[in-house]
């Protein structure tokens, strides 16, 4: 099962807007949000909320992604996110996230004993390329033992 799918199957969010992983790797994750007139905002471009939730579902891929074999001893989680809307977005957009740190300097971080924190940069592009949005999410991996 790719990690697109395994989202799709076990985050409702992410079934109910139909977002489509399209590229998924340790390097970037690239999903997007199809046109859909059920999720579109007073304009008729794509909800805030659902813009939000493709950068974000964009961002845990990537994370699944570069930390899924730190599943059996550390949780991760989002702990904090930023969106600044760029330019009006209308019809499908895509979201492309990366890695803010390298996964290696991460997972020293938890052989060390530590929580540690790293953020996942997005940008959200309309069809023509211009960039509608770009986002921040923090995530951290709990080590199991923690609350």
């Amino acid at each position: 099962m790719s990690i697109g799918e395994m989202l799709a199957a076990t985050v409702p969010m992410a079934r109910t807007l139909n977002l489509e992983f399209l590229e998924t790797n340790r390097d970037r994750a690239v999903v997007s949000l199809p046109d859909q007139g059920a999720y579109h905002n007073h304009v008729g471009g794509p909800h805030a909320g659902a813009m939000f939730t493709l950068g974000e579902s964009a961002s845990g891929a990537i994370v699944l992604a570069a930390f899924g074999d730190q599943l059996s001893r550390a949780v991760p989680l989002a702990v904090r996110a930023e969106i600044a809307y760029k330019k009006l977005a209308m019809g499908a957009v895509t979201a492309t996230a990366t890695l803010g740190r390298p996964a290696a300097e991460v997972v020293a971080e938890l052989d060390a004993g530590q929580r540690p924190e790293f953020p996942v940069t997005i940008e959200i592009r309309r069809a023509d390329g211009a960039v509608t949005g770009e986002m921040t999410v923090v995530w951290t991996l709990r080590p199991n033992h923690q609350d």
